[in-house]
């Protein structure tokens, strides 16, 4: 088994989303000893954004991108190599401002190219990023979920189904802005549910 975790916190340290992400990477490999585990953190390892130079060079061919054009789509190719090597993902998803990180944001428009990870086709779009399992470890300071302001979870089932990954489980943490006893609560719920997700 190969895992990829992902962790989008702005939050080198003390992430909540992260703290989840880690304890789910944790009952994968116990369950499975022989895991390998491939960790990328966009809060100390930045990838740069979709630009106009970046969208430059990736709609470039490929025989004729300069050297430097060839360097900024190679940093986005890692990030795809990434993902298609791995059996399972485990992403590190807080909620800023009713949405998803900046940073994972541009780990999507890193990862979501045509004809690579997605293809259009005379019927619609396909996924090319199939038969993974993931995991989507949600950190929020206020209580969001099955509300209308969660705007969150369906975003990214939308953006993980278009990329081919179907197969997915939501943990949340809510409710950690809300003082110390709602952050108890909100972390001893968060583990019963990695519990159960993983059991």
């Amino acid at each position: 088994m190969n895992i990829l975790q992902i962790n989008s916190s702005a939050r080198s340290t003390g992430s909540e989303s992260t703290r989840m992400a880690d304890a789910i990477v944790a009952k994968l490999q116990a369950a499975n000893p022989g895991a390998q585990l491939t960790r990328r953190d966009l809060a100390s390892n930045p990838h740069p954004a979709l630009d106009e130079p970046t969208l430059g060079a990736l709609f470039t061919p490929a025989d004729q991108r300069s050297a430097e054009q060839a360097a900024r789509v190679a940093l986005d190719d890692a990030l795809i190599a990434q993902v298609q090597a791995a059996d399972v993902l485990v992403i590190g998803a807080p909620m800023y401002n009713f949405g998803s990180s900046v940073q994972l944001k541009g780990w999507f428009d890193a990862i979501a190219r045509a004809g690579v990870t997605f293809a259009y086709t005379a019927t619609g779009p396909v996924g090319k990023l199939t038969g993974k399992k993931v995991y989507v470890a949600f950190a929020r300071g206020g209580m969001y979920r099955d509300t209308p302001n969660d705007t969150q979870t369906p975003h990214l089932k939308m953006l993980l189904g278009f990329l081919g990954m179907t197969d997915v489980t939501f943990v949340y943490s809510e409710g950690m802005a809300m003082g110390p006893e709602a952050v108890t609560k909100a972390q001893s719920q968060a583990n019963a549910e990695i519990e159960a997700a993983l059991a």
